[in-house]
């Protein structure tokens, strides 16, 4: 009887085909030890450790797909049992950590375990009447993973596998993760020659080569003009602090898991001693901005105060969390914090979702917005989070953004806004944020005089656009697939001589478009025009210049477009046009 999956959710279909995957390991390796099989976005995996820790190796997989395949065929049932903590002692004997999961539970709860032909798992369910169900799958990678994602844990081997309802949800699936393969950010930044990391540096931080660092500063510069006109003011703060800044601000106590610390000599005490004291790299920008608004009186007059920077931080990520750019140890914010009045409350939130509008529309990104209210745990006075959630909610009816409310899921010091763009290939990524803050402030001991003349703590929005400059980066490339637009390519034009008559005009040509503020290559080797433009292609430099004698004579280029292809000669001046008319506007 054919058995047809589609009736049954993805995650039940997904958390049987852990299951199969492992009743196919156990019959293929006896004596493994499972820890943890369930379903997950997009597939499933398994948590395992074969008898004497053997490894699995890429080859495997084909191996454990086939045997997979002959459990389906065989249409076994899943079958539920209800088992007391005794009995599933006794049935999980040797394996360890399924026993450590039993023990964790109540003594009085009783247990149940589902089989699947000779393998049986301590599984709460459902799954599906029978293995035939688990149709269109396929195992997909090898990874680690400590045990219970602790790093004092055992390392256990992982098995990714992705299952679907349809035959044509796999190969759309699988379509899409070649496409994100073409454009994955790492592979790209070595190929466009714009990033690289080092093992002398460690996972997470970043190299940026000279045209990577171009990209970084034009968007520095391009959203630093934006702030600028938008009313902001540009702080710059130190990379480290002593700890009790940190203490101060809270983040000894909430953060320090994540932070560096070390210790600084300060000369020698009455016994001869080395004296230390103790320092942390900064993990977030708010603290030094408090500071710098403390340094100074300030009178309702003096509100709204917008400080931002693009300031780097660094974070403890575990080595193996580390993934290229879009989650690094050490990265720039575009941070902003925002101190106002109550009455400046709604306007500010407008100017900020009116920034993230623009931003996300210059680089074609669809957005939603996720709105977060006040946890349990929370400080602050009632009226104070009304204000701050009223005014967050009522720009984004404002703005007409589509939003969903995640109720209780705001920080314990103020509601918020989070951002999620779509890509070009449809995934979605989080980055702006709007926070409201009411723990800073009074840790800071913040004021300003009133019109009364009496003292009152500002309000204040955390906010950033962009989040983290390196992974806006890597979004970008992705989002893209490495053709950045003309205006933040790092090279824009390269000029590509027919032969060696046409180099001085080429030189000319580059001069003047240097001068102009082209960032502008020659490419003077002596090859074959066809393998020039190839090459300036395959770097997804934007445009080609032709320069044969035609074009000489004529004072013109013969302009190409990496998508577009032949343009056709073009003055000088027009090609300059073309690419101020590409620029934001």
């Amino acid at each position: 009887m054919a058995r047809n999956p589609k009736r049954f959710p993805l995650d039940m279909i997904r958390h049987s085909s852990a299951h199969v995957m492992a009743a196919a390991v156990q019959e293929l390796h006896p004596g493994t030890v499972f820890g943890i099989g369930p379903s997950i976005e997009d597939g499933f995996y398994y948590d395992l450790q074969l008898p004497g820790d053997e490894k699995l190796g890429p080859e495997d997989l084909a191996i454990i797909d086939a045997k997979m395949r002959e459990i389906v065929e065989a249409d076994l049932p899943f079958e539920e049992e209800e088992l007391s903590k005794d009995d599933a002692r006794k049935l999980f004997a040797d394996q360890p950590f399924k026993l450590e999961l039993i023990d964790e539970l109540p003594d009085d709860e009783a247990l149940t375990v589902f089989r699947c032909g000779a393998f049986t798992d301590l599984c709460r369910g459902p799954h599906l009447p029978s293995t035939g169900y688990v149709k269109y799958f396929q195992l997909m990678k090898l990874a680690g993973a400590y045990w219970r994602g602790d790093s004092d844990q055992p390392m256990l081997q992982r098995i990714y596998g992705t299952s679907w309802q349809k035959a044509g949800q796999l190969t759309a699936y699988l379509e899409f993760l070649e496409e994100a393969e073409k454009r994955d950010h790492r592979r790209l930044g070595k190929e466009l020659d714009l990033f690289s990391f080092s093992e002398l540096g460690g996972a997470g931080f970043p190299l940026y080569h000279p045209k990577g660092a171009r990209v970084l500063q034009l968007l520095q510069d391009w959203l630093r003009d934006e702030l600028y006109k938008r009313g902001y003011v540009e702080a710059r703060t130190p990379h480290v602090y002593r700890v009790e800044m940190w203490k101060m601000s809270g983040h000894f106590d909430n953060y320090k898991d994540d932070m560096y610390f070390f210790d600084v000599p300060e000369g020698k005490d009455k016994e001869g001693k080395e004296r230390f004291s103790e320092f942390a790299i900064k993990p977030m920008n708010c603290p030094g901005h408090m500071l710098i608004y403390g340094a100074n009186l300030h009178s309702y007059r003096d509100l709204p105060l917008r400080m931002f920077e693009f300031g780097t931080v660094y974070r403890h990520e575990l080595s193996g969390v580390a993934h290229g750019l879009m989650r690094a140890r050490g990265f720039t914010q575009d941070d902003a914090h925002i101190f106002c009045r109550p009455d400046q409350v709604n306007d500010e939130v407008k100017r900020c979702l009116e920034l993230v509008d623009y931003v996300m529309s210059t680089f074609g990104f669809e957005y939603t917005a996720e709105l977060s209210t006040r946890p349990e745990k929370s400080m602050g006075s009632d009226e104070t989070w009304e204000l701050t959630t009223n005014a967050l909610e009522n720009a984004l009816k404002e703005y007409g953004i589509d939003y969903s409310v995640s109720e209780g899921d705001g920080a314990f010091y103020g509601p918020k806004i989070d951002i999620h763009l779509k890509d070009a290939i449809g995934r979605t990524w989080q980055c702006s944020t709007i926070q409201f803050d009411a723990l800073l402030p009074e840790r800071f001991d913040l004021e300003y005089r009133t019109a009364d003349n009496t003292a009152e703590r500002p309000l204040m929005l955390h906010r950033a656009i962009l989040g983290s400059m390196e992974r806006f980066f890597g979004i970008l490339l992705e989002h893209y697939g490495g053709g950045l637009p003309s205006w933040l390519a790092p090279t824009q034009a390269v000029i590509i001589p027919i032969n060696d008559d046409m180099i001085g005009y080429a030189e000319d040509v580059q001069a003047r478009l240097a001068g102009a503020g082209v960032r502008v290559e020659l490419d003077g080797a002596s090859a074959p025009m066809k393998a020039k433009i190839a090459k300036a292609q395959q770097q997804k430099v934007p445009y080609m210049l032709v320069l044969g004698k035609r074009e000489a004579e004529e004072g013109k280029v013969s302009l190409r477009h990496r998508t577009e292809g032949d343009l056709g000669a073009v003055s000088i001046e027009d090609f300059l046009s073309r690419l101020t008319s590409e620029k934001p506007q």
